[in-house]
């Protein structure tokens, strides 16, 4: 005979429904099992959230508009200029750094899942993740841009670059005007995690 499920027969069921009091139940049931340390799970996240965040990325896109042969290899080989920094490891293999210019803008999706490069960014914004960003941002770039606050001239084409498991993107976003003359950590504190993915610019000065 057909076994009856009921909804309480599956753990899911006694979850709250909003994704954040899902995360902190989950977080709270394993914590009770053993099986997660709340100490070191604080810890992760504030390393990619503060320590992380996007000031790796920042500090690579700095020195990039500062010094044209760290640029030059970046946009070579790009795997072996990040290592020689510091900025490898999981989720943050096989990079490829594009470059936005007067003709091209450049931005990143990831239309199967949510991949992105943690090592330089820190942790992906809910919105990278959403159905809504993956599916429109390869119909409707421009609309999206324009929904972000990026409004393009007409001449400067929108190339979307698709993120996956065994490539992952960075965008060098283009240098602001009146940053002549700007040290290294005044640059960086112009980059913007979305102007990295290609859904915002740099700030200017």
């Amino acid at each position: 005979m057909p076994h009856d499920h009921s909804d309480h027969d599956h753990p899911h069921s006694l979850l709250p429904s909003d994704p954040a009091l899902r995360v902190k139940a989950l977080e709270t049931i394993l914590t009770q099992k053993g099986l997660v340390d709340p100490a070191a799970l604080d810890e992760i996240i504030d390393t990619y959230e503060n320590k992380i965040g996007p000031k790796n990325g920042a500090h690579v896109v700095a020195r990039a508009w500062s010094d044209p042969d760290f640029k030059a290899a970046l946009l070579v080989d790009a795997d072996p200029v990040l290592a020689e920094m510091g900025y490898y490891g999981r989720q943050g293999e096989h990079m490829v750094v594009v470059e936005n210019t007067d003709a091209v803008h450049n931005m990143v999706v990831c239309t199967l899942c949510s991949c992105y490069p943690w090592p330089l960014l820190g942790i992906p914004p809910g919105w990278y993740k959403s159905d809504a960003y993956r599916s429109r941002a390869v119909r409707e770039p421009r609309k999206v841009l324009a929904e972000f606050g990026v409004t393009l001239p007409e001449g400067q084409a929108v190339r979307v670059w698709d993120s996956t498991a065994e490539v992952r993107y960075l965008v060098l976003p283009q240098r602001p005007e009146g940053t002549d003359g700007l040290d290294e950590a005044a640059l960086m504190a112009l980059v913007t995690r979305d102007s990295m993915i290609g859904c915002g610019l740099a700030a200017r000065p």
